[in-house]
């Protein structure tokens, strides 16, 4: 393992702290509000994605174009960029748009560089380290975050804005490499031909579409208990939210652990099994009504899912490096789990406006996640193959 992954451990660990940290003070101020409606929460959700759908022809090539390093540092000003504007009283929904796009910016370098600090041998195990330290600063900055915010929205922001700086100024020690030359012309012609090429081969697909499930399903379990929990748990702020999924991240961790000697590169297809018991687990969590009978499943949810995302995301960025850039093809699954984001949080926006029962809701995520994942591993072949690549 290259010693120069430990900038980007430390680096990525900060950005996505302030990340969340950021996303729990707008909850936090949300809730605090009594003129802003329930639906308001997902919708910041919404607007932070709509940055990730509308940028994905761009930040791919921009990182792949680049030195990764240095986009790094870019897409940490333009998030603290958007904390200063929350902090300015700018609408949230605006603000939280522009850390949205910085956001964009940020990840196909992150997951990009790893090809680049690591060799196909230890890349899941790469891969698990990123997923493992981000989870841990996720878990964090969620508690921090909240806690924080529940004392002084003003200083939270101040905080996150700070980190973010700090996150920038360590990627400096990150080998200034990997860029290559852009290719000329329209960069949303180009991006679709990146998209048939991927949705050609049964393994890419189902790199692409896998992603896209896990993410879409993580995003709308987090608003729908931002829903439930005050409902069934009678959490009361911000900060007891927090605390909840923070065994999601947790279980996350050490799925994230365990995974590189389960389902190595070779046995990509084993990665379905995790997601199909992380779905019976969204299913089981609507039936809890107690804290540790909620905590012990959402453990249990992260635990499944750590160990469907890292290789998901591993075989992504060695696949991206050998056809299209692994900057391209990380802005390319960023452009599609994105969208089922969107679209599933935004289903939820609009459930959570006609007033839907949030265990209902939870018990359909469940459901579908289960279907979902049936008809994405539909033709993944057995073995790693050269026709798969």
């Amino acid at each position: 393992m290259n010693k120069q992954i430990y900038p980007l451990l430390i680096a990525q660990f900060l950005s996505a702290f302030a990340d969340n940290a950021i996303l729990f003070t707008v909850i936090a101020l949300v809730m605090q509000s009594s003129q802003l409606a329930s639906w308001y929460i997902p919708a910041l959700q919404s607007v932070f994605l709509i940055a990730f759908v509308v940028l994905a022809p761009w930040v791919g090539g921009f990182a792949d174009s680049y030195p990764k390093a240095r986009v790094l540092i870019i897409g940490n000003l333009i998030k603290a960029a958007g904390a200063g504007l929350l902090l300015c009283n700018v609408e949230p929904l605006i603000a939280y748009c522009v850390v949205g796009a910085g956001a964009a910016i940020y990840s196909p370098a992150k997951y990009g560089i790893l090809p680049e600090l690591a060799g196909h041998e230890f890349l899941v195990k790469a891969n698990s380290w990123v997923e493992g330290s981000t989870i841990l600063a996720i878990l964090l900055g969620m508690v921090i975050g909240a806690k924080v915010a529940d004392y002084s929205i003003v200083l939270a922001l101040s905080g996150t804005i700070g980190i973010f700086i700090i996150s920038a100024l360590t990627t400096l020690y990150l080998p200034v490499s990997g860029a290559k030359e852009s290719v000329p012309g329209s960069k949303v012609l180009l991006f679709l031909r990146e998209i048939k090429l991927f949705f050609t081969a049964p393994r890419s697909r189902f790199v692409i579409l896998g992603g896209s499930l896990f993410w879409a399903a993580a995003a709308t379990l987090r608003v729908i208990i931002i829903a439930w929990a005050p409902l069934i748990l009678l959490s009361k702020n911000a900060t007891e939210i927090a605390e909840l999924t923070l065994f999601i991240a947790i279980g996350i961790i050490a799925g994230s652990a365990l995974v590189p000697g389960l389902i190595p590169l070779e046995h990509l297809r084993r990665a379905r099994l995790p997601a199909y018991l992380m779905a019976l687990f969204i299913f089981g969590l609507s039936f809890t009504d107690n804290l540790w009978s909620a905590r012990l499943t959402l453990f249990f949810i992260g635990v499944m899912g750590g160990m469907f995302i890292v290789p998901i995301n591993a075989a992504l960025q060695e696949l991206g490096q050998q056809t299209v850039g692994s900057g391209s093809a990380v802005a390319l699954q960023g452009f599609f789990q994105n969208l089922t984001m969107l679209v599933a949080v935004g289903s939820y926006t609009y459930a959570a406006s006609r007033q839907v029962d949030p265990v209902l809701a939870m018990l359909s995520l469940g459901m579908l996640v289960f279907m979902a994942t049936f008809l994405v591993s539909l033709h993944l072949p057995n073995n790693r193959s050269k026709n798969n690549k």
